[in-house]
């Protein structure tokens, strides 16, 4: 099987890539079948040769995640959802409404909360305006 992979090329720590052709069954930086492009993480550079990357997706050549995700940037396959990413999409949503729940509770809490304050200072604020002879006699 052909797979389209990043083979790895520059000095440490300053990694650049170009995008080969080559058997699965191959090593990493092995020679490869065909070249197709280039990527460089570091400044986000990216070439691709889209006519033959064209070819050899015709022909049945799977790409690498990190292939796909190149190619899908450069306009040349369309985004795949993966079982990965809607997992995770699902867990995310899970805990966003998860967590609007919980706002919406400490919300209502509080609204709760000050409304039984309001309510005691203005019974509070009763009492003081009341005249002292009828909170006396309210008492005995």
């Amino acid at each position: 099987m052909i797979k389209l992979r990043l083979k790895r090329f520059g000095k440490k720590r300053e990694a650049s890539f170009r995008l080969v052709a080559c058997n699965s069954t191959s090593r990493r930086d092995g020679r490869p079948l065909q070249e197709l492009g280039f990527y460089n993480p570091r400044t986000k550079e990216t070439r691709l040769d889209t006519e033959a990357i064209r070819e050899r997706l015709g022909q049945g050549a799977q790409p690498t995640d990190v292939v796909r995700t190149l190619l899908e940037r450069g306009g040349l396959i369309e985004k795949t959802i993966r079982p990965a990413e809607t997992v995770g999409k699902a867990k995310q949503a899970a805990k966003r409404e998860e967590e609007a729940k919980q706002a919406a509770k400490e919300a209502a809490e509080a609204k709760a909360a000050a409304e039984a304050e309001a309510a005691a200072a203005a019974e509070a604020a009763k009492a003081e305006d009341a005249p002292d002879g009828e909170t006396e006699s309210s008492e005995g």
